[in-house]
């Protein structure tokens, strides 16, 4: 197995472990909940024709479109393309196009192009499978310029050989649309799975990103503008009132100062929260979810797992933004996504340098004295240095939002990448450490301790627990690499360790508080119960119901009737929250494993085969279910 699929695998079963969909219904606003409907974009514009306008156009738009001459990019005129010794070939049939690949089975057949997927800088095609399955297909169509090496089709795993059954083929449970992707390249999701059939009856309401898959669903907020707004209904009633920053606060420089300071604290992380909804790697908690709800409420955020992040939290494997981005001071500091990206347009709010020169005096760090690097050239743009990109899909590079200072220290001892080299590929780690000590001074080391600590946890080195322990307790550190911390932390125990994951559980970071309960199944269920049980009645879902995870394992003699009846009603919350993917084997698996662990084997068996049953390939199941056997 090479490198590429080991990583692809292993990160499947770590994302696919937790729940993810999304879909319409009720939005909750404030104290109240209203029936709300999509109405589509076209309402929106008779008031907000410049907004509207402005999107249009944007990756949003055109996240998913409907198939015509004009929407699709690639080459159908009879091309043909081989990968794996086998030879796909593109065509027009009127006004169809078909791609004739191997499909179930490895028959060739021809498959009509359902719907784009994308537009920048490649271009996916969606084709359908029986039972409403619809799959990406893996050979895109590379849509940047001849000579910037586009106007090609190639295959994503291009140093690959899939055959059928294999997990990374375009017809396989793990490359489904409906599952995978729908989501967050529509508006108004119902993934209709039916668990009888394994079937979908996928709709949307739109089949782009369009206005309310941020604003939510739009009918009341219509429906109070032709009736008249009221104290009991003002005009924003139904819609995402978390979007706006209302603290009235903005970005000003200081006499003296070099960097930019809000002059009001921002209140709520509602917009970037909102936009992690999307922007994450993550996983959904809620079939129907209200886009003004915290995001730790119908969401779960990865932590710096390995293969995800290295090990001082600059991105590995695709994360889509939110789990760098709080990484960073500028988090900290309270920039939101619309401070550098026009929300509507998706552009950036200005070009180069510049952009950075909103908030960073161009005296101080737009100069060589700080560069160290020739006005105009590579090395002096802000972002080669602290947002160096990463390639995923073969040609689409993406930039780390941790905006953190290079360290070419630490990648001889943790193996991370470091942005000088990146760029000055032919010189050494050696070289660039030397050279940037002899441009800033000595690094300060303690800014380097966390990314030190999680390595050694990740390699299993002695000492790695007080380190751990002392990273979790650390309130300087980001949410992120504190819970990531914590949550390894008794993988080594020490007496450190049960004081920083009691501290941890009571932390207002919803995912520091996560990170105590990751800790709690490295100890035996019953010394679980002074910490977990209190968490049972967290503000925060994903909180709760992983309180309840934890404890499912605890003997019910541990507990009152009265408690006994909690933990009941947050498992059966948890159990619901898997059931929301029901299309993933993954989540009958965990639900089986509950199951088991209370000692309900009928149902643990029930969940085991069906998750096998889902998706045949899932070998977690299989393992599951043979040790619930020999039990």
């Amino acid at each position: 197995m090479t490198e590429r699929r080991l990583r692809t695998a292993a990160m499947t079963v770590l994302t696919l472990l937790i729940p993810s969909a999304c879909g319409d219904g009720e939005v909750d606003a404030g104290s109240l909940t209203l029936p709300a409907s999509f109405v589509g974009a076209s309402r929106c514009s008779a008031c907000h024709a410049e907004q509207v306008g402005r999107w249009a156009g944007s990756h949003h738009d055109l996240a998913m479109q409907e198939v015509t001459a004009e929407t699709v990019l690639g080459d159908f005129d009879d091309a043909s393309f081989t990968a794996g010794g086998d030879t796909t070939t593109f065509s027009r049939h009127g006004d169809a196009f078909v791609i004739r690949t191997e499909g179930p089975g490895g028959a060739l057949t021809d498959y009509e192009v359902k719907y784009v997927f994308g537009v920048e800088p490649l271009q996916q095609y969606i084709l359908e499978l029986d039972r409403g399955r619809l799959q990406p297909f893996t050979v895109a169509w590379d849509t940047r310029p001849a000579e910037g090496g586009g106007q090609r089709w190639f295959h994503l795993y291009a140093d690959e050989s899939i055959e059928t059954g294999d997990p990374l083929h375009w017809t396989s449970p793990n490359m489904n649309w409906n599952y995978q992707c729908a989501e967050c390249h529509t508006t108004g999701l119902h993934r209709g799975f039916e668990l009888a059939t394994l079937s979908y009856s996928t709709t949307w309401s739109e089949v782009d990103v369009s206005c309310e898959a941020c604003h939510g669903p739009g009918s009341r907020h219509l429906e109070i503008i032709e009736d008249g707004p009221t104290a009991d209904a003002p005009l924003g009633l139904g819609l995402n009132p978390r979007l706006a920053d209302k603290t009235g606060g903005g970005w000003v420089i200081d006499e003296g100062e070099t960097i930019a300071r809000r002059t009001i604290a921002l209140a709520d992380p509602g917009q970037v929260e909102t936009c992690a909804h999307c922007h994450s790697r993550r996983a959904t908690l809620e079939s129907i979810r209200n886009p003004a709800s915290g995001l730790h409420d119908s969401d779960v955020v990865s932590r710096l797992e390995n293969g995800l992040y290295h090990a001082d939290g600059q991105i590995s494997e695709e994360v889509y933004v939110y789990g760098s981005f709080v990484q960073s001071k500028m988090y900290a500091a309270g920039v939101r996504c619309s401070d550098c990206h026009e929300p509507h347009s998706l552009e950036l709010r200005a070009s180069g340098n510049a952009l950075c020169a909103r908030c960073h005096l161009p005296s101080a760090f737009d100069t060589p004295a700080h560069t160290f690097h020739e006005v105009g050239s590579t090395g002096a743009e802000c972002v080669e240095c602290h947002m160096p990109a990463t390639t995923y899909m073969v040609v689409d590079p993406r930039r780390d939002h941790a905006m953190r200072v290079p360290r070419p220290g630490l990648t001889a001892e943790i193996g991370a990448p470091n942005a000088c080299t990146r760029c000055h590929a032919d010189e050494s780690d050696t070289w660039a450490t030397t050279t940037v000590e002899g441009w800033y001074g000595p690094r300060d080391d303690t800014a380097e301790y966390a990314a030190r600590a999680l390595h050694a946890a990740r390699s299993g080195r002695p000492g790695a627990g007080a380190a751990l322990a002392e990273v979790g307790s650390d309130a300087s550190q980001p949410g992120i690499v504190r819970a990531s911390a914590i949550a390894m932390s008794t993988r080594q125990p020490t007496a450190l360790t049960l004081e920083a994951v009691r501290s941890g559980s009571m932390d207002p970071d919803p995912m520091v508080r996560l990170g105590a309960l990751a800790a709690l199944d490295g100890i035996t269920p019953g010394a679980r119960i002074p910490i977990a049980f209190r968490m049972l009645r967290d503000s925060v879902r994903s909180v709760r119901i992983e309180a309840a995870r934890v404890l499912a394992p605890v003997a019910p003699t541990s507990f009152t009737l009265a408690q006994q009846g909690l933990l009941g009603e947050r498992l059966q919350e948890y159990i619901d929250a898997q059931m929301v993917n029901a299309d993933h084997p993954a989540a009958h698996t965990n639900v089986g494993n509950v199951y088991a662990t209370r000692g309900v084997a009928d149902a643990a068996e029930i969940a085991y085969r069906d998750a096998i049953r889902v998706d045949p390939t899932f070998g977690a199941a299989y393992l599951n279910l043979a040790d619930l056997y020999r039990a």
